[in-house]
């Protein structure tokens, strides 16, 4: 590795060999460990404004870098860790409660709803920085992510070949079960009703994401059984064979059926009507279940987070 600055200096750019074990990692996260305490608005503006380099071109965000390859780092001041407050201590002691199972590849959090998976956008601390803060000396990386408003299993990868693996999970159809539970609006039909219903990403004005039913969207299934009927809404396992952004939610709002509590997609009438009566405050939607086998199959792994105690409320309250 050659390097003419430290990250936090005023000095001139650097130059940093990829070394092979971060082979496949993508562009913007390999910075963001090189850049320590840099915000990820930060990264993607030295990216797109083509001051960072790759084997001296310019890349996207979301290359995915080869062991050798040679990352220009323009010079950038960066809070030095001594300087940045950490997460507050009830906080932390909240996520560190919240971990499900650990073993010496990845951790389980039961993360709550109103935590974002990663900090940014005005959020100073998602989950990921505060389980860093916890454990200063471990790697620690995003398998993947959870809607902010949406509680359940959040899998955070200890090792890089567990990252990768579970990763090449994700990206297969039936790779990683995912269970989720829901309570929808209104009364679902008995048995199981499959979803089918292509996604589409849009932005509202002011950048807000809105998903919608459209044909030109990504293929995107989801199938749902009512588990039981309370106080005229249903109480629902989702199995979802596609992780689209806001699938669950997008889908039952599609069927006429939105999960409750959704401000963004829901109906606001329910939504009052089960706060007032069964004191609602949140989205209820739950990731309950991940199962998954790493090692090409050989070591299998069923992971449960039970449901957060103000859902249960909820559902006692409507029986």
């Amino acid at each position: 590795m050659t390097d003419s600055a430290s990250p936090g200096s005023g000095g001139g750019a650097r130059t940093v060999r990829v070394p092979d074990d971060r082979d496949g990692q993508r562009l913007d996260n390999f910075l963001l460990g090189q850049l320590k305490g840099a915000p990820r608005s930060l990264i993607y503006k030295l990216v797109r404004s083509g001051q960072v380099r790759v084997n001296g071109g310019r890349a996207k965000a979301e290359r995915k870098l080869e062991g050798g390859d040679e990352v220009r780092i323009p010079p950038v001041r960066v809070t030095e860790p001594g300087e940045k407050a950490a997460p507050p201590q009830g906080f932390m002691a909240a996520l560190d409660a919240a971990i499900v199972f650990e073993d010496p590849r990845l951790l389980a959090l039961n993360k709550p709803s109103g935590v974002a998976s990663h900090g940014g956008s005005g959020i100073s601390f998602g989950a990921i920085e505060t389980l860093r803060a916890l454990r200063p000396g471990q790697t620690l990386e995003l398998v993947h992510r959870l809607d902010r408003d949406t509680s359940g299993l959040l899998i955070v990868a200890k090792k890089r070949s567990a990252l990768t693996e579970l990763q090449a999970l994700m990206r297969e159809e039936r790779g990683i079960a995912k269970r989720y539970l829901a309570l929808l609006a209104g009364r679902m039909p008995d048995g199981v009703m499959s979803v089918d219903a292509p996604l589409h990403i849009g932005l509202r004005q002011g950048g807000e994401r809105h998903v919608q039913v459209h044909p030109a969207g990504k293929a995107s299934l989801s199938h749902i059984r009512a588990l039981e009927r309370r106080g005229g809404h249903s109480y629902c396992e989702v199995r979802i064979e596609t992780g689209r952004t806001h699938q669950i939610r997008v889908h039952a709002q599609h069927i006429a059926h939105p999960v409750a509590g959704d401000d963004k997609y829901g109906d606001p009438a329910v939504n009052k009507r089960l706060r007032e009566q069964a004191g609602l405050k949140r989205l209820f939607l739950h990731a309950s279940t991940l199962q998954f086998a790493l090692d090409a199959g050989r070591a299998p792994y069923l992971l449960n987070a039970p449901l957060a105690p103000e859902l249960v409320d909820v559902l006692d309250r409507l029986a």
